[in-house]
């Protein structure tokens, strides 16, 4: 016996992955847990809803696409896609109306949710707010945070359509667990710098003066992208330095200055530019050595995969790479 995953349920059903998720939740769509806990539904099951659906179900272009990759594999699947086809076939509209839902198909709509590296957080909030206005319709939804933990959450079966990550490794928690739909693709660079307190009292001006004694330094913990690249930077220059605290995540870090709690962080450039006078950046040239390629992916079983595509669509456009720039980051 087939089963499906609910991506899959819902392009053949020709409905949204969150109307399939709120069938099963409400009992009209048995589902069972595969081996990694995800919820599953076998292909019987499909068939005899897509039969009781009846000449309500209209097959999308996304259901077709699903068809060609899935018409082999059992004999549930052939019987529900038969029904589907028959209810298409058997549509009493002409066909202009049929152009017109074709293409109804097409434009964008729901939610698009996107882990994204807690650095990314001010420029993808603009980004989102802007696909928004393009697509009509749709919402964009972020978790940002440290590219460990939402690699983790995401190989653990968190719902997502897209992964942005602060760094290749991070990324291949996700790709090494078969959780991404196709290659990454580096979107931006970010290279790190020191976050002092206004007008920089300590005149802290070098990695170096970072070890002085009774200085309180964060660091973003050597998991984070960030911490790994400011422990890059500091071996390279063979030093080292025993900071107040490590955080999980490069605001975190930088939270620890701006409220004063501390006397420096090592972040990123974006970040510093994001705080504007609340802390002070100070250059220093070991940060050329410890540049954090950003990569970013559709994820496997994204809800919103048409979605997910065209957001990060907009991400690698000419417009998305301006947002980006002016914060900070530099060009792939």
């Amino acid at each position: 016996m087939h089963v499906y995953r609910i991506g899959d349920a819902a392009a053949l059903l020709g409905i949204s992955a969150d109307t399939v998720r709120r069938l099963v939740d409400g009992g009209k769509l048995a589902a069972e847990r595969d081996g990694t806990g995800r919820r599953i539904i076998p292909g019987p099951v499909l068939a005899a809803y897509a039969s009781n659906r009846g000449s309500r179900s209209v097959m999308t272009r996304s259901a077709r696409r699903t068809r060609r990759t899935l018409q082999v594999a059992g004999a549930g699947a052939a019987a529900l896609l038969a029904l589907s086809a028959c209810s298409s076939s058997d549509d009493s509209s002409t066909g202009s109306d049929s152009s017109a839902s074709a293409s109804s198909s097409d434009k964008l709509s729901g939610t698009v949710t996107v882990f994204a590296a807690a650095s990314l957080k001010e420029s993808f909030s603009a980004l989102g707010k802007q696909f928004e206005q393009e697509h009509p319709g749709t919402k964009v939804t972020f978790s940002f945070g440290g590219s460990d933990s939402l690699a983790a959450s995401i190989t653990g079966g968190a719902p997502a359509d897209v992964f942005a990550s602060a760094s290749p490794k991070t990324m291949a928690i996700v790709t090494d667990k078969g959780d991404a739909s196709g290659t990454p693709a580096t979107f931006v660079r970010n290279q790190l710098e020191i976050a002092t307190l206004p007008g920089n009292p300590d005149k802290i001006a070098s990695l170096k003066d970072l070890t002085k004694s009774g200085l309180k330094v964060v660091l973003c913990d050597k998991t984070v992208p960030c911490g790994a690249a400011a422990q890059k930077a500091l071996d390279a220059s063979k030093l080292k330095l025993t900071p107040v605290s490590y955080e999980q995540d490069v605001k975190a870090a930088l939270t620890k200055v701006e409220l004063k709690e501390a006397d420096a962080a090592v972040v990123y450039k974006t970040d510093v530019n994001a705080a504007g006078d609340k802390v002070e950046g100070v250059d220093f040239p070991e940060s050329a050595d410890a540049v954090n390629d950003y990569p970013i992916v559709q994820l496997k079983d994204a809800p919103n995969a048409e979605a997910a595509k065209a957001f990060i669509a907009l991400v690698q456009s000419a417009d998305g790479q301006k947002v980006l720039t002016e914060a900070g980051f530099l060009k792939p």
